[in-house]
């Protein structure tokens, strides 16, 4: 049994858990809920309504709940009808980025990402892109959004017109209970701050959400743009994703050119989409025909590139790049991805007006060393 630290109040994190003390010391005997190397809790895995990622800074026992677990609708006018009983939906862009929680802690602003860990690069982002202000006016909440640009250091994207990386928001939520602000009131606050949301398309009544989704859907994905969310505007009501084939398929074609670390995960779930929404939209024999070979081709060219390539006795990496204010945000990252047990290579910095722009490597070992292991005889 592992010795719980004694400057932890179990008796103040069961409260703010709504869990008992007992559980709270399973948590930590068991490691699910445990100490980050800037001194906080993370809890690794959901438990009855604390979602996985919730972080708590040990300071003043604050709490940032992981960001909800947001539900795939497969059969678009199904789910619509069968999961939301309000009048009206509102429907958002759903961006192809990282989640990002932003919270003011400690008298300064820190930027969370999806797995609960504070990000130096992410917080010095968010610190120059989010007013100081909203978190004096309103010390309880959190922003939560997504990251997108071509300097992300882990979804790298250049399809938002975003000259490095900007903040979108698409919540905003209370600190420690993780409720939800309305759709209205997150676009009045945002307004007011001047900060960036994500696209709202509309609010459609539920029986014309359907059509309005189908075509916002094909047009997305005519611009190789992910998808979108939809919700209940009043956030009573959990919302949907619902993502274009070309999103699913982008998703492949990167899964697959490094397809001994990520492929297992990323297949199943995308092919069974497309099987959906074919069906869905009623594909004549040519539409799925093509809907075929654009899913073929994500998943064989880029695993033959990638088996080529280390033929040819080049190494397979994730190519990305950050723009740092210091030289002492990138090696604060450099720590950080050390720790998320990631190995990257961090390549000299070259300096452009006041900033230095890094590129990194990030060596996807499994599939280097699977594929060499294979065009050298061995078997699968």
């Amino acid at each position: 049994m592992n010795e719980i630290p004694a400057d932890i109040d179990i008796d103040k994190i069961a409260e703010l858990f709504h869990t008992t003390k007992q559980r709270v010391r399973g948590l930590l005997n068991r490691r699910t809920l445990h100490k980050t190397p800037d001194g906080n809790l993370i809890l690794d895995k959901s438990i009855s309504g604390v979602g996985s990622g919730t972080n708590v800074f040990l300071k003043n026992y604050e709490v940032v709940r992981g960001f909800p677990k947001i539900q795939r609708a497969m059969m678009l006018q199904s789910a619509l009808a069968a999961h939301f009983s309000c009048k009206s939906v509102a429907v958002e862009e759903k961006m192809n980025g990282y989640n990002t929680r932003v919270a003011f802690i400690d008298n300064k602003i820190i930027a969370l990402t999806r797995g609960g860990h504070t990000c130096p690069y992410t917080t010095e982002k968010a610190q120059t892109l989010i007013p100081e202000k909203i978190f004096t006016d309103h010390p309880g909440i959190v922003l939560c959004g997504e990251m997108a640009g071509p300097d992300s250091p882990y979804v790298p994207k250049n399809i938002y017109n975003v000259k490095s990386l900007e903040f979108f928001l698409f919540d905003i939520r209370e600190k420690n209970t993780g409720i939800p602000l309305s759709v209205a009131a997150k676009y009045n606050i945002a307004e007011q701050y001047n900060i960036t949301c994500t696209k709202l398309f509309g609010i459609y009544p539920i029986a014309e959400a359907y059509n309005k989704i189908t075509r916002i859907i094909k047009n997305l994905g005519a611009c190789g743009r992910e998808g979108v969310v939809i919700k209940d505007p009043a956030m009573k009501q959990p919302p949907l994703k619902y993502t274009s084939s070309q999103s699913n398929c982008s998703d492949l074609q990167h899964a697959f050119t490094y397809y001994h670390d990520y492929a297992k995960s990323f297949f199943y779930s995308r092919i069974a989409r497309e099987a959906f929404q074919s069906v869905e939209w009623n594909e004549t024999p040519e539409e799925i025909q093509h809907r075929c070979i654009q899913l073929g081709g994500s998943i064989l060219q880029p695993m033959i590139a990638t088996i080529k390539k280390i033929q040819g006795e080049e190494k397979i990496s994730e190519n990305v790049q950050i723009l740092v204010k210091s030289l002492q945000t990138a090696e604060k990252f450099k720590e950080h991805l050390r720790i998320l047990g990631i190995d990257a290579i961090f390549h000299k910095p070259e300096k452009i007006n006041n900033e230095y722009l890094v590129k990194i490597q990030k060596i996807n070992q499994r599939t280097n060393d699977k594929t060499e292991s294979i065009l050298t005889g061995d078997t699968w």
